[in-house]
């Protein structure tokens, strides 16, 4: 239930949606895990990935988890596999992938659902390969020092663009996203348009060739 999965239609253009789910309220929150996906949910983000390849359809991905669930289950059903299997598909997927973070992308649990084509994330979210909590508890043994891990973790959407992480930001208006929705709708609206206009017109080599490109340059100095 952490992960929406829908075929759907974009201006006309037929796309396959991967989104990660936390739930509206505390039964949605309990239903949906708080959006920390079991193995289980990356297999299935993985089959709808394949056939939206097979039929050539883009794949928009919506990213909201602090990470992969982390229970003893999860991990006895290969919940690291899982997520490895993930990363390694979506990095040689013949069909344009747009990934947005919505507010929070933690972890191999993100990153999973988002080796893709274009990345952008929400103004005030965040994204990085842990959580701040979690990098707070491991290298002080204090998670309540979380907004102290957030400044070297430098895991902001502003950070990450000037990193050349994610290909841009969309703004949210003061007092938050849900004062002005619409706004900030029409902002992804014209980001995904703009970027399935550009991406469709690839050849699928060169854009797979483009992709690995673009992760094996992040991180260079």
């Amino acid at each position: 239930a952490a992960l929406i999965g829908a075929i759907g239609r974009f201006e006309g253009m037929p796309v396959t949606i991967l989104a990660q789910s936390k739930g509206r309220d505390l039964q949605e929150n309990l239903a949906c895990n708080f959006g920390m996906m079991n193995p289980e949910g990356y297999r299935k983000a993985m089959r709808l990935a394949k056939q939206a390849e097979k039929f050539h359809r883009p794949i928009i991905t919506i990213i909201d988890t602090a990470g992969a669930f982390p229970g003893k289950g999860a991990e006895e059903r290969g919940q690291a596999e899982a997520i490895a299997s993930s990363l390694k598909m979506f990095a040689t997927l013949q069909t344009p992938v747009i990934a947005i973070v919505l507010s929070e992308g933690g972890s191999g649990g993100a990153l999973a659902l988002s080796v893709a084509d274009r990345i952008y994330m929400m103004e005030n979210a965040v994204y990085s390969i842990l959580s701040c909590e979690g990098f707070a508890s491991i290298l002080w043994k204090d998670e309540t020092r979380a907004k102290e891990a957030a400044e070297l973790m430098e895991c902001t959407a502003m950070d990450l663009a000037k990193k050349g992480i994610i290909d841009g930001i969309i703004m949210e208006p003061e007092g938050g996203f849900d004062h002005q929705s619409d706004e900030v709708y029409g902002q992804i609206r014209s980001i995904i348009r703009r970027e399935l206009n550009i991406l469709t017109k690839i050849r699928v080599k060169n854009l797979v060739q483009q992709r690995y490109e673009k992760f094996r340059a992040m991180g260079n100095v």
